[in-house]
């Protein structure tokens, strides 16, 4: 056997954005969320006998809740990690890191300080499955939860339109590239001037919605919203863990805030939110706790998500060497 030590890095292997899959992978893991949603017990424990690492070293209510019920629930055992319980908080590199955890894991859940490449690299050098469970540039699990939610509401998602509304953040992301994939569907992106998609990333989206059919589109100004809306969705303005270098930042907010009168525009409309939400700030408490409001299910949706990504990613593990 080889010595860890000495082993090369191998090919990256997991979920890390919603571009890297196929549309078709896609849309299975929306489908099988909604399997599990309806029957959390619809599966035959595929995680028996492994050991699935949750490491977050930012602060997560959902998202960590959900892989580390979600393992227990598809019969494997999860080791959490806060954000100083690894010796990365002391200086060992991430190269080192991931040797070790690769030796003792059979799959990581993550979500780290830094940008996406960091988990590229614990897997590469663990030869481990990771997961993406956010990034600065890509929340992709959020993104399976939220087609799943909609796949509940809407079934065919063909030609479904949805207005995001704040800032372009890795939520946002993980929108463009998931909806990017179904046909005929039209995502308007409703960002503040200066706080919207990086471009390279809308670009990326553009040029799989061009092959699927579907349209997306970037405006700073409210007077242009789309005139027929299926779901209004925003987050909250500052996205976990972040700062801003504008001290005046919230007036250009200001006027993406969702209130009922907003909503109005579209009365069959849907409202979603990922959570957690700044009532009063992004969103009004009418609309978030209102009929239409599919915010709750959503969080509900985080766990069956959870669990079709972690079946779908022990059923893509590549062979260790």
């Amino acid at each position: 056997m080889m010595d860890i030590a000495s082993r090369p890095p191998g090919p990256e292997s997991g979920l890390f954005s919603l571009a890297d899959l196929e549309p078709a992978t896609i849309t299975r893991l929306a489908s099988r969320s909604t399997e599990l949603f309806d029957d959390r017990e619809a599966h035959d424990r595929p995680l028996r006998d492994q050991v699935i690492g949750v490491l977050f070293t930012r602060t997560s209510t959902r998202t960590r809740t959900a892989f580390t019920v979600g393992t227990v629930r598809l019969g494997g055992t999860p080791v959490t990690y806060g954000p100083d319980d690894l010796q990365l908080s002391t200086g060992e590199s991430l190269p080192d890191t991931g040797r070790v955890l690769g030796a003792m894991l059979d799959t990581l859940v993550a979500r780290t300080a830094g940008p996406l490449t960091e988990l590229r690299v614990l897997s590469q050098y663990g030869q481990l499955p990771t997961v993406n469970a956010m990034a600065a540039e890509e929340h992709p699990t959020q993104g399976i939860c939220d087609l799943a939610t909609l796949q509940l509401r809407f079934g065919d998602l063909s030609g479904v339109r949805l207005l995001y509304v704040g800032e372009g953040n890795n939520t946002a992301v993980a929108l463009a590239h998931g909806l990017s994939t179904v046909p005929g569907a039209r995502i308007t992106f409703a960002c503040p001037l200066g706080y919207g998609l990086p471009d390279a990333e809308l670009a990326r989206a553009a040029k799989r919605a061009a092959w699927s059919g579907a349209h997306l589109d970037q405006l700073h100004d409210l007077g242009h919203l789309p005139h027929e809306v299926d779901v209004v969705y925003t987050t909250r303005w500052r996205t976990t863990g972040t700062t801003r270098r504008d001290p005046a930042w919230r007036q250009a907010f200001r006027p993406f805030h969702v209130n009922q009168e907003f909503v109005n525009r579209w009365p069959d409309a849907w409202f979603m939110h990922d959570l957690p939400a700044h009532r009063g700030d992004e969103v009004s408490p009418a609309v978030l706790d209102g009929r239409r409001s599919l915010a709750w299910t959503q969080a509900a949706m985080k766990l069956p998500s959870a669990m079709a990504v972690l079946e779908w990613v022990t059923t893509v593990r590549p062979p260790r060497h």
